[in-house]
């Protein structure tokens, strides 16, 4: 007769499965010291990495730290620089305009050293077109209908949105029309080819918009991005400077717009001799305005991402590596395994049972690793001058969540490793090959880019996105590469890859012992 209890392993059997994998591990006081010092690895190498990351700025003469970023009216961190012409509207209203023109100036290397290599045109970003705005502080809420060097006429508010309208350019004789309307908090955007037949673009709500707003002209350049490869297969990104020139004229305002025009550099940069660098200008003749500006209106990827310190993770995660493994190989070693199998008739719930045994264990570590880390770190890293680009609070709970989580995985995955191939060194070096080497290999000058961003779309290393904080802006310019801390997949999709094959892996370890373990 048979001893095996007839009694069907329901929740409760796997709740003392659970129960004992949890016993074992904490009844082996190597693996518990070594998932320890994972956590205090991970927490003191951050720390150390913040602590020696200093910025300073000059004041004239004078170094001093960092002024923080500009923060736009969502929190996130933006550039508001641009060249305005402008006057009040008290109340609702409107401002329609006629864009005869857009040229520009692009600072390209130099040729003949000393001689500065200025060219006619304009980048794809430059802008030229209508605002209001809620007042002309740097960072505050605005809606504006612009035309810009390569993509068209498009409607942006506050600084992350973005909408488009027609593509194409502009020219004398090919004008382009321009309006914006304000009903209250409703900013409502237009454009037109001929001045008769109108097309609305997009709605924005500037939410508190005061009674009294600016409106008016304005024109913008950001700086020409030029990526070259350097010398180990990484990129290296400089900007340059670039300046775009707007002619308007049939300027019609309606509304109450009391007093005269106003010209404004907004965020103009102070040179240490008190001189402003790289000026705009406004000029007006009758009817006709001429607006030059420089910068830019958009959010800004510039400064420390705060998930900075969290690259000590990798030496953590190579202790979760060996201790996820000795986990599962030690009974192979010691012959113990038929033994654990035994505790639960249906095999793959044993092995279900060790890996959230193992990756809860991993996440309740990681957790206060990563938050201590993220955010201690990033108090010393602008204690040290550094400007840290701000982010929301669910933002920050993601980063520190999911890398808890990305530890838990990664821990499961080389549990699985383990199982399929029983030997400690070889599921070790496989798990650290898989997961942390191609990390390395991404975000350091080892590969091109496009191979980089290869790497992180299709290994369990993709799980790292988890970490981004600052997304990738469409209308923004930037060197997106790995290198730079940006991934090609969204964070919860890079983690989605990793957890795919952490459930590939698992599933084959639970064959593999369905089949050589009977």
């Amino acid at each position: 007769m048979s001893t095996r209890s007839q009694r069907p392993a329901g929740r409760g059997g796997f709740g003392r499965l659970l129960r004992s994998e949890w016993i074992k591990f904490r009844t082996v006081r190597g693996w518990v010291v070594a998932m320890t010092a994972a956590a205090l690895v991970t927490v003191l190498l951050g720390l150390l990495s913040a602590a020696s990351s200093h910025a300073s700025c000059n004041s004239g003469p004078v170094e001093v730290a960092c002024p923080p970023s500009l923060v736009g009216p969502g929190g996130e961190a933006v550039d508001d620089k641009f060249y305005f012409v402008h006057r009040p509207l008290a109340g609702d209203g409107s401002i329609t305009v006629r864009l005869t023109s857009m040229t520009g100036q692009i600072r390209k290397p130099d040729v003949s050293p000393g001689q500065r290599n200025v060219v006619p045109g304009l980048v794809p970003w430059a802008k030229a077109g209508v605002m209001i705005k809620e007042s002309t502080e740097q960072g505050s809420a605005y809606a504006a209908v612009m035309m810009t060097g390569a993509h068209g006429v498009r409607m942006q508010h506050n600084f992350t949105h973005d909408t488009a309208g027609r593509p194409g350019g502009v020219s004398r004789e090919s004008p382009r029309r321009l309006r914006l309307t304000r009903a209250g908090d409703t900013v409502t955007g237009y454009e037109s080819a001929d001045g008769t037949n109108w097309t609305q673009i997009g709605t924005a709500t500037l939410a508190g918009l005061p009674q009294t707003v600016q409106v008016g002209l304005f024109a913008t350049s950001p700086g020409d991005l030029t990526v070259t490869q350097g010398d180990l297969g990484g990129s290296v990104a400089a900007a340059r400077f670039t300046e775009a020139t707007g002619e308007f004229d049939q300027v019609e305002l309606q509304g109450n717009t009391p007093g005269s025009w106003h010209n404004d550099d907004i965020g103009v940069t102070i040179a240490p001799d008190g001189a402003e660098h790289h000026p705009g200008r406004a000029g007006r003749s009758g009817g006709t305005f001429s607006v030059t500006g420089v910068g830019d209106i958009a959010p800004t990827i510039e400064g420390a991402p705060p998930e900075r310190p969290l690259s000590s993770a990798l030496t953590g995660l190579i202790l979760v590596i060996v201790v996820a493994v000795m986990f599962i190989t030690a009974e192979y070693r010691h012959g113990l395994i038929r033994t654990t199998l035994l505790a639960g008739p249906r095999r793959g719930r044993t092995l279900a049972a060790k890996a959230l045994a193992l990756g809860l264990v991993t996440f309740a570590a990681a957790l206060p690793a990563t938050a201590i880390t993220f955010t201690v770190g990033g108090r010393i890293l602008r204690d040290n001058g550094n400007a840290v680009l701000p982010v929301s609070p669910l933002t920050q709970v993601r980063i520190v969540v999911g890398m808890a989580a990305l530890f838990a995985l990664a821990a499961v995955l080389a549990l699985a490793l383990g199982a399929l191939l029983r030997r400690s060194v070889a599921a070790v070096i496989t798990a650290i090959a898989v997961i942390v080497v191609p990390h390395v290999l991404a975000t350091t000058s080892v590969l091109p880019d496009s191979a980089a961003q290869w790497l992180l779309r299709l290994t369990p290393a993709a799980g790292f996105a988890i970490q981004q904080s600052v997304p990738q802006y469409a209308h923004v310019l930037g060197h997106y590469a790995p290198i730079a801390g940006f991934h090609p997949l969204p964070p919860w999709a890079g983690l989605a890859v990793l957890a795919g094959y952490t459930a590939l892996a698992l599933g084959s370890a639970v064959l593999r012992l369905r089949r050589r373990d009977a």
